[in-house]
């Protein structure tokens, strides 16, 4: 089947693609188009004017040098997430789960904006924004604002963008001070690999300097209708407080995977289960990573 007819234009500026989506209904914005494409070959978007944002230069990761605030560009593609050694050791989970994300072809083009505005809850970088608590900037008829991850995903394949606003920015908080060493892991399972995962968790560990986790953050995909925030399961089940130094008990891994389990019950109950391993894996790996390396790979 063939996209419905379209019109194209390949804006220069954010003002220019936002004054473009303002002014047609049906507009809407492509970058790496791997999500969108394939809905318009299905003819199940239909949008009467593609903007494309490609020559719009926001494709910077930069680490701020007084609050250590990542600020990753709309345009950064997930081949830079997953190879780039700055991304490695400033948002050590973005780095191991950007490998995870379809396979070489598709992260070459794919951008972090259009993962997270597309909104899909089995996708890796929703879920990642979530653990870390991440805001995305955009930019509309109305200016500029920020959006946290808690408030931009609202349902399936729908966030709080307005229809003229453009992502412009993806912000990171500093997740751990220079006097401590951190750890991620992303575990997730799929049919094959390069598939969609079923389920899918993220966990990102701060560890003081004896090796003491201080701070957590971990996200779901695959489980619910949004991606999940599940640091709460994670710090009642004893991560907070929990020593890479001396090891991960199993008693703490039957109990993140338990928690986590119940955190997740009100959806399918099969992947509540399967979300629950996937956290204790994570929780193993991360821990490990922080203890013997001071950060993750993938």
């Amino acid at each position: 089947m063939k996209p419905a007819p379209f019109e194209y234009v390949a804006v220069t500026s954010v003002a220019e693609g936002v004054r473009a989506l303002s002014t047609d209904e049906g507009a809407k914005v492509i970058a790496g188009g791997q999500s969108l494409m394939p809905l318009l070959s299905l003819r199940l978007a239909r949008p009467t004017l593609l903007v494309d944002i490609n020559r719009l230069g926001l494709d910077g990761f930069t680490v701020d040098p007084v609050d250590s605030t990542i600020r990753i560009g709309a345009l950064v593609r997930h081949r830079r997430l997953e190879l780039d050694p700055l991304v490695s050791r400033s948002a050590p989970l973005l780095a191991a789960a950007a490998p995870l994300i379809g396979y070489p072809s598709i992260r070459n083009r794919g951008t972090i904006a259009g993962s997270l505005a597309h909104a899909d809850p089995v996708a890796e970088l929703p879920a990642v924004l979530m653990a870390l608590d991440g805001s995305v900037v955009v930019t509309g008829t109305g200016g500029d604002r920020s959006i946290s991850a808690l408030d931009l995903f609202e349902g399936f394949l729908t966030t709080s963008l307005a229809p003229d606003e453009i992502i412009v920015e993806v912000r990171l908080p500093n997740f751990a001070s220079s006097a401590q060493r951190q750890g991620a892991a992303f575990c997730e399972w799929a049919p094959r690999a390069g598939d969609f995962a079923v389920a899918g968790v993220g966990v990102a560990l701060a560890v003081d300097r004896y090796g003491t986790c201080v701070r957590l953050g971990a996200g779901g995909c695959g489980i619910g209708s949004t991606p999940l925030l599940l640091s709460e399961p994670l710090s009642g089940a004893g991560v907070i407080g929990a020593s890479a130094e001396k090891g991960v008990s199993d008693a703490l891994l039957r109990a993140v995977a338990a928690a986590v389990t119940r955190a997740c019950t009100g959806n399918d109950p099969d992947r509540a289960e399967l979300a629950g391993l996937l956290a204790a894996r994570a929780v193993s790996r991360a821990f490990h990573r922080a203890g013997r390396h001071g950060a993750a790979a993938a």
